[in-house]
């Protein structure tokens, strides 16, 4: 054993690991306050100056910025799908599916990075694209319930959902605090487009590959970084 090494019982092998636990609580924290208000086009630098560690740190931590993307957004996406689950709980199928709508752009404007996430996929975040997926399950089934009241267009896909939260997410990044509430009106706006009788066909919607494709490329791009340090 070199004299650097620490025995598996020195009693400052806990305090390291507690030091480390606090370090990822605080980069987690600096995330959630960074990209709620830049967005995530937010650096990773940027995260370490408002978590007031070094970026080696957080690259320790979270390899990639997808991986502190997932840390961060966990408790969010659980919110969304538990929108999902409360708008398929309503014995009205159209109240439950406008009022989905409205709640998921309310979560966007809320949170600039949250608006991002919504528009993105994270393929190496199985646990928060595994919510996603049951969300947008339960969200087909709500949209074939709403369907069969008459009061959703017919020719209204899934895949408009994710439109929506992109068209939803220009808007409130483009507006800001200059004007706030302007994704109201254009929630509104979509919503009274989707309600029957409509006035004409849509176009076709986009094949789910390529949307997916649109998902991916708008994701966060992850720094690369060696093998991390496990004592930090």
């Amino acid at each position: 054993m070199t004299s650097g090494a620490r025995h598996p019982d020195d009693p400052a092998a806990p305090r390291l690991r507690s030091d480390a636990e606090r370090n990822r609580g605080r980069i987690i924290a600096a995330g959630r306050s960074v990209f709620a208000r830049d967005g995530l086009n937010a650096s990773m630098a940027s995260v370490a100056r408002e978590a007031g560690v070094g970026i080696a740190t957080i690259l320790r931590h979270f390899p990639t910025k997808e991986e502190l993307v997932a840390a961060v957004f966990s408790d969010r996406m659980d919110a969304y799908a538990d929108a999902v689950a409360a708008a398929l709980d309503d014995p009205d199928p159209w109240r439950g599916f406008t009022g989905y709508i409205e709640t998921a752009c309310a979560m966007q404007a809320a949170d600039y990075g949250f608006a991002d996430v919504l528009t993105m996929t994270f393929p190496t975040a199985k646990a928060m694209e595994k919510r996603r997926d049951e969300a947008y399950a339960s969200m087909v089934e709500l949209i074939n319930r709403a369907k069969a009241t008459g009061r959703l267009r017919e020719d209204f896909d899934p895949s408009d959902l994710v439109l929506i939260h992109m068209a939803n997410a220009g808007v409130v990044n483009a507006t800001g605090d200059a004007a706030p509430d302007a994704w109201r009106r254009v929630v509104a706006l979509i919503v009274q487009s989707l309600e029957t009788p409509a006035r004409g066909p849509l176009p076709p919607s986009p094949e789910h590959d390529a949307l997916y494709k649109a998902m991916l490329r708008a994701g966060p791009a992850g720094p690369t970084a060696p093998a991390p340090d496990k004592s930090d």
